[in-house]
């Protein structure tokens, strides 16, 4: 998608100032060039608003519901990927070179792809479905107390994506940046502590996602109802 849309690109990320580890929208969200908004949150918004239009005469075709939907599912992962909510300084561990097991690569690259390229191979057989489900298992099981949780957010808002990335860049200062220097070398130590925080994050991910398109689409079939009533 980022190769595709390469306007999109300033709306994958977040940029946090070095060693804060929170987020504040006025002073964060913003592009290169300080345009206000342009951001994950302002993007997660901007999708979600666009989506509230489905079956609205009104807006009949103004927006491409369907990009909209990709879209938006594309950025909820992003937002809860620790270093897409990273330090301005390393671009959310883009320019920290380190060896991940005998591979050089950067750090963001480690969260974006490694982790879970390791976990494929190492438990589930190098099968997606697998991992799904044993994800889904969890949140049915282990983390059904805090599924409620995840699904909240505050007021009448369709999705909080302000509190994802409040939650990421704490992770991300807590789990990612950890041990993980210029030229140092991520090996098992690393890789098992950091497996469970990124496949809570997924599923944390999914539960919001389904909950920010419940909250769209039951809404609106209960105007629709209403309205024809």
């Amino acid at each position: 998608m980022r190769f595709r849309f390469h306007w999109a690109s300033p709306l994958h990320y977040i940029n946090t100032p070095d060693n804060q580890c929170g987020y504040d929208y006025e002073r964060d969200c913003h592009d290169e060039h300080g345009v206000k908004g342009v951001c994950l949150e302002g993007a997660i918004k901007n999708y979600t608003s666009q989506l509230e239009t489905y079956g609205s005469r009104a807006t009949g075709g103004k927006y491409n519901l369907t990009q909209a939907l990709l879209f938006l599912s594309h950025f909820m992962g992003d937002v809860h990927e620790p270093l897409h909510v990273g330090f301005t300084s390393d671009e959310g561990g883009n320019t920290i070179q380190l060896h991940w097991y005998k591979r050089k690569c950067n750090l963001h690259h480690v969260w974006d792809s490694f982790i879970i390229e390791k976990a494929m191979k190492e438990y589930y057989d190098n099968d997606l479905e697998v991992m799904i489900e044993a994800i889904q298992k969890n949140i049915s099981d282990s983390w059904s107390d805090e599924v409620t949780t995840w699904e909240k957010c505050n007021g009448r808002e369709l999705a909080c994506p302000g509190s994802y990335a409040d939650e990421s860049i704490i992770l991300a200062c807590k789990w990612a940046y950890k041990d993980a220097k210029e030229n140092s070398v991520l090996e098992d130590d690393y890789f098992l502590s950091r497996l469970p925080i990124l496949e809570k994050q997924l599923a944390r991910g999914g539960v919001r996602l389904a909950a920010t398109l419940n909250r769209i689409f039951s809404s609106k079939e209960g105007y629709t109802r209403e309205s024809e009533l």
